[in-house]
Order: structure tokens, then sequence, then C-alpha cells
């Protein structure tokens, strides 16, 4: 059955479960569905500031939209990660004094090279009709230290900033988690979150290497597991993820969550199909992927990310089979066209331009994708004796 992504929230919510967890590819609608259960959850009531976050936290790409670069372009110098006006950040810096606690989980995730402080700043505002003096955190800063090496005031990448906000939200939650596991609101000793309900995380694994997702994916699941939830009262998660292996380990380390696949249909619509059992033989992750590959040769839906579920496959096949490097596969592909079908699908496997998402592959890319399937269904009986067997 088909719904829309506000459907799928109302489901998400109606279950009542502990944890949900949702597998799904990039660009199914992950960060969508975060946004339509916050409206459902919290929505925005005409004449009431209530802030979404009483009633529901959650980890998106909209969370990474708090923080931004404020470069030198003068004397490239000094750079500065701003932070947009929020109250959550304010709150566990100077509420609950967390800064350790966040550069450590930065640091176990990323290097202990590298260092971010947050100095505060003091502010005006008026409150009760009276102008108070109050304390911030308005930006970001980043030493790195090697050897007797010192730079402050570093700009760090794209991963290293992501892990970052990770670490922000994960402190948070870990303060929102003790708190809450004081039953009894009147001995807490803040009641900020007393009526959170949910909390929805998206993809926080997109810059890390294997080892650091796997210790990320346990640590967020005995977060979880630890979180007070009684005769079906407490905070509920909602999971989702494109990463198989972070999907993978968090129904091992959480074995009653409920897990789905997320699925957009041609139509526009989309379906949450449940997967029970083992997380391995349940997902069957590559098998699904060539029967999404295999629909859209047939029904002649090809799209550019097509060659990126290609190149996942290829990558997968080319490390169980002992290759050093998927390219290897190609060697039994029609004579000639190898290193055109190497370029083609790693360029599309890295687009660095927008325009690219938008625009639709040519026939004869179609036919790519549909030369690139059969040359590894053919020729690499792995695929064949593993459907057998699974």
């Amino acid at each position: 059955m088909t719904k829309t992504l506000e459907e799928i929230a109302k489901q998400l919510r109606d279950a009542n479960k502990k944890v949900q967890l949702i597998y799904a590819f990039n660009g199914t609608g992950k960060t969508r569905l975060s946004r339509a259960m916050k409206k459902l959850i919290a929505p925005r009531i005409e004449g009431h500031d209530t802030p979404a976050r009483n009633k529901i936290l959650y980890y998106s790409a909209f969370t990474e939209d708090l923080f931004y670069w404020d470069n030198d372009p003068v004397d490239d110098y000094e750079y500065k990660l701003m932070i947009q006006p929020n109250t959550f950040i304010d709150w566990i810096l100077q509420n609950r004094g967390q800064e350790h606690n966040i550069v450590s989980n930065f640091q176990r995730y990323t290097s202990r090279s590298v260092t971010p402080t947050f100095p505060p700043e003091t502010v005006v505002k008026i409150i009760d009709d009276k102008r108070t003096n109050v304390l911030t955190h308005k930006e970001v800063r980043f030493a790195y230290t090697g050897g007797n090496n010192i730079q402050e005031n570093i700009k760090i990448s794209k991963g290293e900033e992501s892990n970052l906000i990770w670490s922000i939200f994960y402190a948070l939650l870990l303060e929102v988690n003790e708190i809450l596991k004081e039953p009894d609101p009147a001995n807490r000793d803040d009641n900020e979150f007393d009526q959170l309900e949910y909390v929805f995380i998206d993809d926080p694994v997109s810059s890390l290497d294997e080892n650091h997702l796997i210790e990320l994916a346990v640590d967020l699941a005995g977060l979880i597991s630890s979180s007070r939830f009684e005769n079906g009262r407490g905070v509920k998660y909602v999971v989702t993820t494109h990463n198989p292996l972070f999907f993978n380990v968090l129904c091992k380390e959480l074995n009653g969550a409920a897990r789905y696949l997320l699925r957009k249909n041609a139509a526009g619509t989309y379906s949450l199909e449940a997967k029970n059992g083992a997380a391995n033989k349940s997902f069957a992750y590559h098998h699904h992927l060539i029967s999404e590959l295999k629909e859209a040769i047939a029904k002649n839906e090809v799209q550019k990310f097509h060659f990126n579920l290609l190149r996942n496959i290829y990558e997968k096949t080319a490390n169980f089979l002992g290759y050093e490097h998927w390219t290897k596969l190609l060697s039994t592909a029609p004579a000639g066209r190898a290193e055109y079908l190497k370029k083609l699908t790693n360029h599309f496997s890295h687009r660095e331009l927008s325009f690219e998402e938008v625009a639709e592959p040519t026939d004869v890319q179609k036919e790519d994708v549909a030369v690139l399937l059969e040359n590894l269904i053919n020729n690499y009986g792995y695929w064949k004796q593993d459907a057998q067997d699974g």
C-alpha cells in the first residue's frame, strides 16, 4: 500500500514503539520524513511560541544548517564556524556544561589532533521587560596540535564538521536521557524536556569510516537501550539511514526494534515495508539493490543514481571475491568497453554539480546500466549461489 510521507509519519507515531529503524536510499525522502514527523508531533500553533524541541528532537540536514563558516577573505587567517541563534546549543553548553564531552566525542570519531572550543559571549537580552546580560555561544573555533606544531583558528573538513555537529547533538541526547531517567518531574534537576515524546535521527554516519561508524552505532544503541520506557510511556526513537552496515549494527544491538525499508515509488508515493528476522537475512541488501536495478531497467525508469547503486554492488562483490578493486570486475565487460564503463560509473558516483542530479540519463547511458548489471550477474557466480543460499 502506497502512502504520502505524512501518512508514513502518522504510521510511525501510531505504532508507539520505543525504537523504529528505517533503511532508505539517499534521495528517498528521509530528511523530509523527519520534517513530516516534526509537523505531526509538534505542529506550529498561531499565537504560541512553544519550541518544537519540547516534544521532538531531530538530527538531520536541517540540524547542520544551524552552522556556517565565517571565513577571513582578506588575510586567510581566522576561520570560525558560526552558530545560528538557537536555544539547545546554549542549554547543552551553558546550562549543562557539556563542552568537555562534546570535544571528547568529536576527537574519538575524528582525530585527537583537532580541538574545538566554544568561546562564550555576553549579549544583552530583554527578559521580563528588563535588560539582562546573558552568556551565549555564537561560534566554534578549532586548533590543530601535532608534536610541537600548534595552529590556531584552522578550518576543518566537511566530514569533521558533520562529526562535530553530531557530537553536540549526541551530548544533548545523553543529558536528556539522564534527566528523564527520573520518572517524577518534580525530582528532576531540569524540566526543559519534560514533554519530550520523540527523537528522530537521520543518517549521522555520512563521513565516518567503518570502524567509527560501528562505534557510533553501538554508542547510539546503548543510549537508546538505557532510556526509560515503561508500559508504552517514554521517549520513542526513529532512526533512518542509507548505510547498510549502520542499519545492521543497530538491528543487532537493538533486538526489539521495529525494522523497515522505505521505498519511493514512481508516482511520488512511498511504502514502508516491515523487515523481520535477523538483520542480514531480513534486509538482503544486495539482492534488493539488484531487484531495484532490474525493475528500473524493465520499466525504462533508469536514473543517474542507479550508477551509484551499481558501484555499491561491484564494490561488495570485489571485496567478497578478493579483488583489489571493483574495476577488476570490468575485465569481463563487452570488448573495448571496460574503460568507458569505469569512467561513466565513477563520474555518476561522485557528482559535484547540482544540475547533474536533475538531468535524466541518455538512452545510451540507460543501456549501460543494463550492460553493467548483466556483466555482474552473468560472470560472477557468487550472486547466483548467494541467491540460492539466502
